[in-house]
């Protein structure tokens, strides 16, 4: 993934690689919750019958190889020419779920083409009503699930702000709407939304008629309270670091989240998944599945397709040799017993 990385950054025009790799504040976010699942000790079993092992699960009732989907991202144009539709090619090889951005610049179309499973990353814009275009062409397309992203309700700043851009294919966003339809709207109408509240969901889920989780979720009662306005799941995310640079990280945030809703709707978790053994303590801690979003995203600028399937095979094959070594032959087998300690919420 490092090496993606750096191939990536030498690759990329600089506004577009500073983009993709911003953080809120100083940065110390990301970095802090990369470590965060990196602190996670297990507590292997022995004497387990480990002659066949087993990544496959379900996301909402979806069948996946493994428990590591591709996280929505916006700006995907700027790291390959086809975005999302190359990005999906590569998720449906490797057998697993596609997240897809609001800010897509790449035809509904093009991605449910492409063959993989995928969900709609919904950011509500002040004008509800291209929300709902948006959300009925997704629905139309194949969508299978919404994911009302409720934190990044602040602008990026100015020197890695996309509007800032200049002007470029990949500048493009929200492509799903027609230009007359963007036109015709206010300049701040395709802002976010800053008052929407939990009665959203059950907004989005009438509008849809699919399951709804909520991504952006560090807290057991934002959890239960999401999870009591009809919310199908949750999303334990910091944006990758993105929403507040001193904020909780998602490791610390996911055990309080998994408590407060116990079997009542599935738990996601993302921000600074890196590597098996991040995807191991994720559900060891209570979460169905993780998604991955800049590593994928740093593959796809260095090497295309190719090199998001090599991301996600190469975590699938590592994800099989940690759970032989915790003596959990099967994804279910993950489970908060096999946890020593846990980063912990600062107090």
């Amino acid at each position: 993934m490092a090496d993606h990385e750096a191939r990536a950054r030498e690759l990329l025009a600089p506004h577009i690689s500073a983009y993709y790799g911003a953080t809120a504040g100083s940065g110390g976010g990301s970095a802090e919750g990369i470590a965060a699942w990196s602190a996670v000790r297990f507590r292997p079993r022995a004497l387990v019958d480990l002659s066949s092992i087993d990544t496959a699960t379900t996301v909402l009732g979806t069948p996946v190889s493994m428990p590591v989907l591709v996280a929505p991202m916006a700006q995907q144009l700027g790291a390959h020419p086809e975005g999302e539709a190359a990005m999906g090619r590569a998720t449906a090889t490797a057998g697993t779920l596609l997240g897809v951005s609001t800010n897509t610049a790449v035809p509904f179309a093009d991605i449910a083409a492409a063959g993989a499973p995928w969900w709609f990353q919904v950011y509500v814009t002040r004008d509800h009503h291209l929300t709902e275009l948006m959300v009925q062409r997704a629905v139309e397309a194949g969508a299978r699930a919404l994911m009302l992203t409720v934190d990044m309700l602040a602008l990026l700043p100015p020197d890695v702000n996309p509007r800032a851009w200049p002007e470029s294919p990949a500048r493009a966003r929200m492509s799903n709407l027609t230009a007359a339809e963007l036109a015709a709207a206010d300049p701040h109408a395709v802002e976010m939304d800053p008052s929407i509240g939990f009665d959203t969901v059950a907004w989005l889920r009438q509008l849809s008629g699919l399951p709804v989780l909520v991504k952006g979720i560090l807290r057991g009662d934002d959890a239960l309270r999401a999870v009591d306005a009809g919310a199908a799941g949750v999303v334990v995310s910091t944006h990758g670091g993105r929403r507040l640079g001193p904020s909780v990280t998602a490791a610390a945030a996911l055990p309080e989240v998994v408590a407060a809703i116990g079997d009542g709707a599935e738990v996601y978790a993302d921000s600074g998944i890196r590597s098996a053994e991040h995807v191991a303590a994720a559900l060891a801690l209570g979460a169905r599945a993780v998604f991955i979003g800049r590593p994928a995203l740093w593959a796809l600028a260095a090497e295309g397709e190719n090199g998001v399937r090599d991301v996600l095979t190469g975590l699938a094959a590592e994800l099989q040799q940690v759970m032989t070594q915790l003596g959990a032959p099967r994804i279910a087998d993950l489970t908060s017993d096999l946890v020593a300690t846990t980063p912990r919420a600062a107090s």
